[in-house]
């Protein structure tokens, strides 16, 4: 009986220790704390040292717990990211996560060296282990703050994270081997790098669209579609590993390629992973902090200060601006893209790699990691939001996101249900717009279920319920919440987009983000036709608005009455396409093709 009692007993610790690490999150959220730093604080706090008095050393079963966590949340990374996103970023992404992995490690092992006494092996591990970033934090805490980063950078960073872990995780193995086994040839390195990646991206690719087919084709029964989900990308990651390919990386690619095609229960799989990534960090963040004593904290905190420091104001800057030199990003993103770079459970994740295999001096690179992490997410995350502000890489959200209500319909995937408050100073009430591809169903007001035509004209307090394509779904909300101007017009927006042509040029920049001067802005749609074509309206007719273009939809009476909105089309160039945008072409022809 005091087995079945001490069994017990763990199963209610252990649940104790996730339900305060959920409830912590309030406190996270109101005071923009660093979730990760909470996590810890709760699993140092009941460790041996802490007032919870739980004596843990089991390495093993925290680099499982860490592996599977980090492979779920790079799984629903991949299946955030959008194609187009991704290809946009591609290059500085990549460029960080390869080039700026291993400048930033090598900025930072002198410091490593030279404090702790290591020699230049062991000072490189230490350089690796904390080279890679959190973006989970990141975007986190710039949601807290109400902070819409700039796309490009938000962009870059959120690709930059999902890319960088495999390489350091690789980085970090094939240190641990020379010190371990003794050192390989680079030839034998770059050819191992080459083949975790190929086997990673295979296995990744086939691997989501075979969760594609399997979604799409077969008949599951209702609520299996998620664990389905789930349990795929965990064996997409084993089976990657196994065959000695990169299974962080397969398990990325293959997320992309299923958030990036239409498939059944999209939103209950998006909801679920929600839920369970959620639980997953807890559940890594927690033991990470069982395991640390802060006794030994203190014999090496001077030079892991030392360490933390070097990285934050020296090596990751440095490796940025080398990085993104190519890509001509203005000194105000590689400033703020370098001081973000905040290091989370990655690090301390791959600082148990050599607690696991027991290597010399284990102990110390995982003190410095931990401690590396503490500071970064105190320091340079509490400061995001200032950051951000002083070098006017975010636009201030005025309004809190909607909150939107989305339906997957059975026996199709063309078409999803979207629900929205309807707020008292949004766009959709103020003025009336909406895109023609999303057709709204019903009205709820005061409880009671109406048509459009029974509730019109929509009040504020109503929710509106609208018919949309899933891939268009989320580009409604700056519709339903008085957002600023985007920085670009967003291509979701404009498809088969037509609008009367007696709204306002001034209302379109508001929606579009487009260029419009201020003697301009309320100037009709018709009227703008009407000044700029010396003969008669015709429906075709189309005249430039910044980055889109205004068609004549419907003319009357030689007046333009409908509009359609487009992208402008780029003038073809007329010498020949360099070397470099031929490859860009074919790049994207092969992604297009393998996604």
């Amino acid at each position: 009986m005091a087995a079945l009692d001490a069994v017990s007993i763990v199963i209610l610790l252990g649940a104790l220790l996730v339900l305060t690490g959920i409830l912590s999150s309030l406190i996270a959220m109101r005071f923009g704390a660093p979730l990760l730093f909470v996590f810890l604080l709760v699993g140092m706090l009941a460790g041996e040292s802490g007032p919870g008095g739980i004596r843990f050393d089991d390495v093993r079963s925290t680099y499982i717990v860490g592996s599977i966590a980090l492979a779920l949340i790079l799984f629903d990374g991949g299946l955030r990211t959008r194609f187009a996103t991704f290809r946009n970023v591609l290059g500085p992404a990549v460029a960080l996560a390869t080039i700026g992995v291993v400048l930033t490690a090598l900025l930072t092992a002198p410091v490593a060296k030279f404090t702790l006494g290591l020699n230049w092996v062991e000072a490189m591990l230490v350089g690796a282990v904390v080279a890679s970033t959190d973006a989970a934090a990141v975007f986190f805490l710039s949601h807290a703050r109400g902070l819409r980063l700039r796309p490009r950078v938000a962009a870059t960073l959120e690709v930059e994270s999902g890319s960088n872990d495999p390489f350091a995780v690789f980085l970090t193995i094939v240190l641990v081997q020379f010190l371990l086994i003794g050192e390989q040839t680079w030839q034998q390195v770059v050819l191992e790098l080459l083949r975790e990646t190929i086997i990673g991206a295979l296995i990744g690719i086939l691997g989501g669209r075979a969760i594609v087919l399997v979604l799409n084709q077969l008949g599951l029964p209702q609520g299996l579609h998620a664990p389905f989900v789930t349990t795929s990308a965990l064996v997409i990651f084993g089976f990657a590993s196994a065959l000695h390919g990169s299974g962080f990386l397969a398990v990325y690619l293959a997320g992309l390629v299923v958030g990036n095609r239409a498939t059944r229960a999209h939103n209950t799989v998006i909801a679920f992973l929600d839920a369970l990534t959620w639980l997953a960090q807890i559940a890594m963040f927690v033991l990470l902090g069982l395991l640390v004593t802060p006794e030994r904290l203190i014999d090496t905190l001077i030079a892991a200060l030392a360490v933390a420091a070097t990285l934050m104001v020296f090596a990751r800057p440095v490796a940025v601006f080398l990085c993104l030199t190519p890509f001509r990003f203005p000194w105000r993103e590689k400033t703020f893209i370098a001081w973000v770079g905040l290091r989370g459970a990655v690090g301390i994740f791959l600082a148990s790699i050599p607690l696991l295999v027991q290597l010399p001096k284990a102990e110390i690179y995982f003190n410095i990691a931990f401690v590396v992490v503490l500071a970064s997410l105190l320091i340079q995350g509490w400061s995001i939001a200032p950051a951000a502000r002083l070098l006017n890489i975010a636009f201030p959200r005025h309004d809190h996101m909607p909150r939107r209500i989305e339906l997957d319909l059975p026996g199709q995937l063309e078409q999803e249900i979207v629900g929205y408050p309807v707020a008292p100073n949004s766009p959709y009430l103020r003025r009336g717009l909406l895109p023609s591809w999303a057709r709204p169903t019903l009205v709820v007001r005061d409880q009671k279920i109406l048509s459009p035509l029974e509730a019109d004209p929509v009040r504020p307090g109503d929710y509106v319920y609208l018919l949309a394509p899933p891939e268009k779904a989320q580009a409604l909300d700056r519709f339903f919440v008085d957002m600023p101007p985007p920085s670009r017009p967003d291509p979701r927006l404009l498809g088969d987009f037509f609008v009367t042509g007696d709204h306002t040029l001034g209302e379109l920049a508001d929606i579009y983000g487009l260029t419009v001067a201020e003697e301009e802005k309320g100037i009709t749609l018709a009227d703008h036709f009407a000044t700029h074509d010396r003969r008669v309206a015709r429906p075709g007719d189309t005249l430039p608005l910044g980055e889109i273009a205004l068609v004549a939809h419907q003319v009357i009476d030689g007046r333009v009455v409908s509009v359609g909105l487009r992208l402008a089309e780029v003038e073809p160039d007329e010498a020949q396409p360099s070397r470099l945008r031929r490859l860009k072409q074919i790049w994207r022809k092969l992604w297009a093709r393998l996604g």
